[in-house]
């Protein structure tokens, strides 16, 4: 399969340096992505072995722990496939701003996992998560100046942030 069917930049398929190139750059987002999955999931694998978390009194809209995992793995090759999209447009100062705030927000999202589950600090993780959804909010509407199809793949990050900011807040609430 060629890049340019993932929705990359458009000629892709008739240069192949081009493509090599985006094909690295695709790992490399795919890699920094990784990064940011192995913070959040090592502080998040303690606190769930510790009991820690499953004392949590939690709402009862709270998903069953087994759909995290498949929607977070779909949702974060989601947000590196925006990110590389965007590193593939013309480069120039919104294309600069739109991967400046992709990396915002992916720090953000890391940053959760450590402030809920190592810090075990549920306030601090409710706030940071306000943090994490403007960040998203502001990457996608960056990203939607410089790519036509990169906003539409954080829609799901932004609904499923979206519902988790609702989880994380009721959680700090209840957790007082």
């Amino acid at each position: 399969m060629q890049l340019s069917e993932l929705g990359g930049s458009e000629g892709l398929e008739h240069n192949p340096t081009l493509n090599r190139e985006s094909a690295v750059a695709l790992g490399a987002f795919g890699a920094i992505t990784a990064g940011a999955v192995y913070l959040g999931a090592r502080a998040t694998r303690e606190a769930v072995s510790q009991g820690w978390y499953k004392r949590l009194k939690k709402p009862p809209f709270q998903p069953p722990g087994a759909l995290f995992g498949p929607v977070w793995t779909t949702l974060y090759a989601l947000i590196a496939v925006s990110g590389w999209r965007i590193w593939g447009s013309p480069a120039g100062t919104k294309r600069s701003k739109a991967l400046g705030l992709w990396f915002v927000q992916l720090g953000l999202n890391a940053a959760w996992s450590h402030l809920f589950f190592r810090k075990r600090d549920v306030r601090a993780a409710a706030v940071e998560n306000w943090a994490l959804l403007g960040s998203i909010v502001a990457y996608t509407a960056a990203a939607s100046g410089v790519d036509r199809k990169a906003p539409y793949l954080m829609a799901p990050y932004l609904g499923w942030v979206t519902f988790a900011n609702v989880l994380s807040t009721d959680i700090a609430r209840r957790n007082a």
